[in-house]
């Protein structure tokens, strides 16, 4: 038992040693200005596909910007990191289609019948094929539509280092571990100390919940019978409760109803989640939890009163975000339809 302990230790010692190592690497090798030469039109060519694909769907800048959480967390074991020297995360492969000796993304539990907006990122990568061919990265394509989206939302605009590369593979059981709403906050939390980012990236990254939807099936265990107690979450608003409950009433044909993430401003993207989860408004458990701790209590507190500080914050650990189990230099490839491998 004591040697698998030192094992594990000893395991857990290097995972740690080799994301801050890649994370450093990866910080060298990604470049502001790395396709100023070679396509320099690619911020208005995606800006102008992300704009199009909300005049006509305001939910899909929300969309958008989870596509790019759900491909930087997926989840590779610290053996497989050690062994092959890589750690999957940002790198096209939520984009990848099923073949037919790979299960995908596509279909894992958190993006089964959730996940969308795959034929935006077709659309702006059939444009950008045309103007500067082989040349921009699927991951790149998603890294920038995100920050996009959170742009024409309102929210802030952050410089993008550039230059990864896509992906040659896909898991569909590793995305299966992506964070959970039914999740505690300390698991949550575990899992992005496992990728180099921090408590404060943690309620800073769950800030993107100011804009969207979720399904009734996500947070319907706190309407009825939380925990087991035949009873509702009392961290829950009464006005906020009586509202879901007719909403999403107990019975399954209401699991795929949508409820907006943040009812005040729903589409807009601003500090008002922030607000919510201060008076007990938050509508995913693993959001409200935020404020059981002193922790992440107090930095709530704070970004519900300086809205300035949240933008500033939130592009900060979107940048760092975006630099999980990144590809570069002669590793992957630039897939030419984001769907398969070249």
């Amino acid at each position: 038992m004591e040697q698998q302990r030192q094992s594990s230790s000893r395991l857990s010692f290097l995972h740690l040693s080799c994301v801050i190592f890649l994370s450093t690497l990866v910080s060298c090798q990604l470049d502001y200005k790395y396709y100023d030469d070679t396509c320099p039109n690619l911020t208005r060519i995606v800006r102008y596909g992300v704009w199009s694909a909300i005049s006509n769907d305001t939910r899909m800048a929300a969309s958008l910007l989870r596509l790019h959480f759900h491909d930087c967390f997926v989840n590779l074991t610290a053996e497989t990191i050690l062994f092959h020297f890589l750690m999957q995360g940002c790198d096209g492969s939520v984009l990848l289609d099923d073949t037919s000796t790979t299960k995908g993304e596509k279909n894992a539990f958190p993006n089964r019948n959730s996940a969308r907006g795959f034929e935006v990122i077709d659309a702006i990568k059939a444009n950008l094929e045309k103007a500067c061919p082989a040349t921009v990265s699927c991951t790149d394509i998603l890294t920038l539509v995100a920050r996009e989206a959170v742009f024409l939302g309102g929210g802030p605009f952050w410089a993008v280092p550039l230059g990864r590369r896509d992906g040659l593979t896909a898991s569909e059981s590793e995305a299966n571990n992506l964070p959970s709403p039914f999740e505690p906050l300390e698991n949550i939390t575990a899992k992005f100390t496992a990728r180099g980012l921090d408590l404060k990236d943690v309620v800073v990254l769950s800030g993107g919940h100011t804009i969207g939807f979720a399904q009734c099936l996500s947070f319907k265990n706190r309407l009825f019978d939380f925990s087991g107690s035949g009873k509702p979450d009392p961290t829950l608003d009464a006005s906020l409760l009586q509202s879901l409950q007719s909403t999403c009433p107990s019975q399954a044909d209401s699991d795929t109803k949508l409820v907006a993430l943040d009812s005040v401003t729903t589409n807009k993207f601003d500090n008002i989640y922030f607000q919510n989860l201060v008076n007990k408004s938050g509508l995913l458990q693993s959001d409200q939890a935020l404020m059981g701790d002193n922790r992440t209590a107090a930095m709530v507190q704070y970004y519900s009163k300086y809205p300035y500080f949240f933008s500033k914050d939130f592009g900060a650990s979107m940048v760092r975000m975006a630099k999980i189990g990144v590809l570069t230099g002669q590793d992957g490839e630039i897939r030419k339809n984001c769907r398969v491998v070249n």
